[in-house]
């Protein structure tokens, strides 16, 4: 029932974890070029592009840890590129996930928190709609644009993606309904979500900086939770940055910490072969 609190076993982490590999595979094949979606241990190793969101590899830890071969070949091929690899590891995977990774030389680099909550019935708000075809171009230009202007509240985010880049990893996210939040007749904000297995996955939200404290994001979350329930969806998930203004107004709509993620990263030799200046694992 929406008033039950959400507990977070094992099974639900590992559900949610697949949800967010598909996501990323998914996109990541509609950037297309020479990038990879690999299957990795039960999760993915993805690379879309250079400095992109879906540049990670997600899911490991619930079927088991990987082949240190397979890993290697999966290492080289970020190296290639010229990209760091990211491993974005649930603390429900179990202790020995994070002793194989940092025994190879991965870093913990920070946390990010998943939060859930179950779905019912909610009104959806007046001032906020799905984006019609002819406003993606402005709509993903404000969330872009927004998302650039950090929170003065909360900490700040541990990655910083070019314009650009965000823009066609907002364009290139498979599946998702956009939204918009508009104030004095303009986009005060976006977000967006998108049905994964019963889920919906909490996606791409940001609010213009004028407009900020003044109930857009609450706006939006409800807009999305009433399409989720009425998608049959058992559960919404929202992944924020640990301490922030956006896990607050989350938590204020009723979704419960469910579990942590680990930011484990291993940097880029000095002979990849490309120059791409991205962050260094020491």
């Amino acid at each position: 029932m929406d008033g039950e609190r959400l507990f977070c076993d094992t099974a639900l982490a590992a559900r949610i974890d697949r949800a967010e590999a598909r996501l990323t595979a998914e996109s990541s094949d509609a950037a297309g070029g020479a990038g990879f979606a690999r299957p990795l241990a039960g999760g993915l190793a993805s690379f879309a592009e250079a400095d992109s969101p879906f540049n990670k590899i997600i899911g490991l830890g619930f079927d088991g840890l990987p082949d240190p071969e397979e890993l290697a070949e999966v290492e080289q091929a970020f190296a290639e590129r010229g990209a760091p690899v990211q491993v974005e590891l649930s603390q429900l995977a179990g202790s020995a996930a994070g002793a194989f990774f940092t025994a190879r030389g991965y870093r913990l680099e920070s946390f990010e928190n998943v939060l859930g909550r179950r779905l019912a019935g909610q009104d959806h708000p007046a001032d906020v709609r799905l984006i019609g075809d002819a406003e993606l171009e402005p709509w993903l230009a404000m969330v872009a644009d927004a998302t650039a202007v950090a929170d003065t509240e909360g900490l700040p985010a541990h990655e910083d993606f070019p314009r650009e880049t965000l823009i066609r990893a907002l364009r290139g996210m498979a599946g998702v309904r956009r939204y918009v939040a508009v104030r004095e007749g303009e986009f005060a904000g976006g977000a967006s979500f998108r049905v994964t297995d019963g889920i919906a996955q909490f996606t791409g939200a940001a609010t213009v900086p004028r407009f900020r404290r003044q109930g857009v994001q609450t706006a939006l979350l409800r807009a999305r939770l009433a399409a989720a329930a009425q998608a049959g969806c058992d559960v919404a998930v929202v992944t924020t940055q640990p301490g922030s203004k956006s896990q607050q107004n989350v938590q204020r709509q009723g979704f419960d910490l469910l579990y942590a993620r680990a930011i484990l990263v291993k940097g880029v030799s000095s002979t990849s072969s490309s120059g791409a200046d991205s962050r260094q694992a020491s």
